[in-house]
């Protein structure tokens, strides 16, 4: 008897496993990641990663229903039979709901929470949900912990993002992984509304090495929807200060993979929001300390077209896209770089057109992907002063000569920006994988001035060519630990100066090293650093016609960031959940580029200091319950100290040694509420009340050692800002047609990014929009 147990045993222990594999597509071949693959009613399960491969190994032999889950899809089930010892291949092609695509309560990890989960400080917005708001991709990013969009007025005036106090040229933007270094004026995140991306991706401080880029303090990426689905969504909004704003995307896929896709947006509005200023009669000298009066010189307005034909889900190609990128912008300036300036007539305006070539193959050969991308624009742009008069703030104006409001000018130029990347990733194993990148960008000004045709700045060679260089390795434990490595090798050509004597070539080398670790599967630790560095840009370098002064004498910066993490989820009674994060950021800069004013205090001039060390951290918890309610905040604190101990001119230890960067917050975060009402009126409609708080504390306008330290001497601090917004979206037939009206900064608050420069006071807008997306 004993021996026939023992031969029993030995008979099952010897009973080899079998395994599942395989890969999930979508309708139009395009790899599905982050889908749960699970054998019902067993604990056997995985996730679907990047390339939409899955593996499932250590089965038992028997009888199994495997279920297929992926956000924005609808499940599949299928029964399978697995014999001892095999190894079986299932290929699945999943098919899009819109059910799932218009609500956020579903299974499985979105594309916005894995992307959370890498070894990076990253925060991924997921901007579908913002969908029918008349958000631009700035706006949902200033809910971000860690970021501050500072606008010097309303629609489409200039911006400066601050990243973990780290702003301006600092922090690098891309879409879809691709540069807009030299996307122009047309086409910057301001203008560019939430409706065409998929998520948003924001790189705190370490930035991964496969978006080529020599960022110092982080990355914005926008990723745009990739599924090649046949759709339609269309969007109009109506607000205050005569503010339009129109959206189109749409596609069109074939059964053989023939694609066409468009992309289509404007912006206008008059801006002729009331400020708060100190104004004189430019005929009587009456003077008003606090005048409210009407900006008058202000009006924006772009139109932007985003073409691609090509095909997908090819043998020879994932995605094989020929497109073009058409638009123009006109920009009436109604300030210089304070609001004691103010101007009349002077205006600018921009067209960018740009030829795109997009190619993108997983497998190029077993376990290499290959991701190519380039662009070159054509565009223009030309700033237009030619009225010889000096105007003030009541709209009152005199003739002053020939000079014009600032300096007489119809420049027109080309930047002649032109980019090229490469990606190549191969995997080694399962866990392993290594990774090349190398970006290529060329801007070459050129322009003339018919009102000043012997100008003999105007002749003088602006070129700049810089390539990224970038080599990374890759070891990961799905869902238990991963750890990257990467360097960098930079080099930067710049020619300047009379037939291009100023002849320049910079070289520097960077890396960095990224780990997470899963304590279990609610808490996630995290940590990275990185040696960076940042050459100037070409605006830096040249100026931009406009408000900021050239400085051909900038050197390159260098930083070290660190950074340390944790996320922590967690339910209760699986209706109530919560979701923990929190980030500590540490930053020494040398040679750090800040923008101050220039000797006449008229344009802004970007200047280097010796070192600024920064350090500091940002916070969020969410909660929500069941399917109705969700609730968030956001807190930021970061302190940036100024470590140049002297000064040029300034005899001895400089006064503001060890000072705390001026004109820079410090501390702000966000509060946001929404409840989701559904089956309203009837079934399949929704009403959806939000509402969004942002808290500014005051902070430093000038060196705190050289000015007032009065808390009554409101002149030298930013003063505190406090801003509510609501907004109501009706969506019916499970969001086809949507309504929503907003109200914006509803207590009417003065609010200020850079001090005098007053941004929109209260405003209420109309927005429609209509979605159907047919298989």
């Amino acid at each position: 008897m004993a021996i026939l147990c023992a031969n029993v045993f030995f008979a099952e222990a010897q009973t080899p496993p079998s395994s599942i594999s395989g890969s999930l597509k979508g309708n139009y071949g395009e790899p599905v990641h982050a889908a749960t693959i699970r054998l019902q009613n067993t604990s056997y399960g995985t996730v679907s990663d990047q390339q939409g491969h899955y593996l499932i190994k250590n089965v038992k032999p028997g009888t199994y229903n495997i279920l297929i889950r992926a956000v924005g899809f609808k499940d599949q089930k299928k029964e399978i039979k697995l014999a001892a010892g095999e190894n079986r291949n299932l290929d699945f092609k999943v098919t899009e709901s819109v059910e799932q695509m218009e609500t956020v309560n579903v299974l499985g990890r979105t594309a916005a929470q894995e992307t959370n989960r890498q070894a990076f400080n990253v925060t991924s917005i997921d901007a579908k949900k913002l969908y029918n708001t008349t958000l631009d991709i700035s706006g949902a990013l200033d809910r971000v912990a860690g970021i501050r969009v500072r606008e010097s007025g309303g629609v489409g005036s200039n911006f400066n993002l601050s990243l973990n106090g780290f702003s301006g040229n600092h922090v690098k933007y891309f879409i879809d992984g691709i540069p807009m270094d030299n996307f122009g004026t047309s086409f910057q995140i301001n203008n560019i509304p939430i409706n065409i991306a998929d998520r948003i991706e924001v790189y705190k401080g370490v930035v991964p090495m496969w978006l080529g880029s020599d960022a110092l303090g982080g990355a914005i990426n926008i990723v745009t929807g990739d599924r090649y689905r046949n759709y339609a969504d269309v969007s109009y909004s109506y607000g205050s200060f005569n503010t339009h704003r129109s959206v189109i995307n749409a596609a069109a896929t074939s059964k053989n993979g023939l694609t066409v896709q468009l992309n289509a947006f404007q912006n206008y509005s008059d801006n002729d929001y009331k400020v708060k200023i100190e104004a004189a009669d430019i005929f009587t000298g009456a003077y008003a300390p606090e005048a409210l009066l009407k900006r008058f010189n202000d009006k924006y307005h772009n139109e932007t077209v985003i073409a691609n034909v090509g095909v997908v889900g090819k043998s020879y190609a994932d995605k094989l896209l020929f497109g073009i990128t058409m638009g123009k912008n006109y920009k009436e300036i109604q300030t210089g770089a304070r609001m004691t300036q103010v101007f009349g007539a002077w205006h600018r305006r921009g067209t960018i057109l740009m030829p795109t070539l997009k190619y993108k193959k997983t497998n190029l050969i077993k376990g290499l992907d290959v991701t190519v991308n380039a662009n070159y624009n054509l565009g223009t742009e030309q700033n237009i002063d030619t009225v010889n008069a000096r105007y003030d703030w009541y709209g009152n104006s005199k003739p002053t000569g020939s000079g014009g409001e600032r300096s007489r000018s119809m420049y027109k130029y080309k930047n002649n920006n032109g980019l090229a990347t490469g990606m190549f990733n191969y995997k080694i194993s399962e866990k392993q994988s290594v990774a090349l990148s190398n970006v290529f960008s060329t801007f070459d000004r050129k322009g003339s001035d018919p009102l000043n045709p012997t100008n003999a700045e105007y002749e003088r060679p602006k070129k700049t060519n810089k390539n990224v260089l970038g080599l990374g390795y890759n070891f990961d434990v799905k869902d238990r630990w991963s750890t990257t490595i990467f360097g960098k090798y930079i080099s930067q050509t710049n020619i300047s100066g009379n037939g291009g004597s100023a002849k320049a070539t910079t070289t520097k080398f960077g890396y960095g090293t990224a780990a997470t670790y899963f304590l279990n599967k609610n808490v996630q630790l995290k940590t990275s650093y990185e040696l960076t560095n940042r050459m100037p840009d070409a605006q830096e370098i040249f100026g931009d016609v406009e408000n900021q002064e050239g400085n051909p004498s900038l050197k390159p910066e260098k930083s070290n960031n660190i950074n340390l993490g944790i996320s922590y989820n967690f339910s209760i009674n699986t209706i109530s959940n919560f979701a923990v994060n929190a980030n500590a950021i540490y930053r020494h800069s040398d040679n750090f580029i800040y923008n101050r004013l220039n000797a006449n205090q008229s344009k802004l001039i970007a200047d280097n200091r010796e070192g600024v060390r920064t350090w500091g951290g940002d916070a969020e918890i969410r909660y929500s319950y069941k399917n109705w309610l969700s609730a968030g905040t956001t807190v930021t604190y970061q302190f940036l100290r100024n470590l140049q101990m002297y000064e040029p001119g300034v005899s001895g230890v400089s006064p503001v040694y060890l000072d705390q960067l001026p004109n820079i917050p410090y501390l702000f975060g966000n509060t946001d509420v929404s409840v989701t009402l559904k089956d309203v009126v009837r079934k399949g409609n929704t009403l959806n009340i939000g509402y969004n708080l942002l808290y500014v504390h005051a902070f430093w306008l000038y060196w705190p050692s050289l000015g007032s330290r009065a808390a009554s001497d409101g002149k030298y601090v930013v003063p505190q800002q406090l801003s509510h917004d609501v907004n109501f979206v009706y969506s019916i037939k499970n969001g086809r047609y949507n309504i929503g009206v907003e109200a914006k900064n509803i207590t009417n608050a003065y609010l200020y990014d850079n001090f005098s420069l007053q941004k929109p006071g209260r405003g209420f807008y109309l927005n429609l929009r209509y979605f159907i997306n047919n298989q």
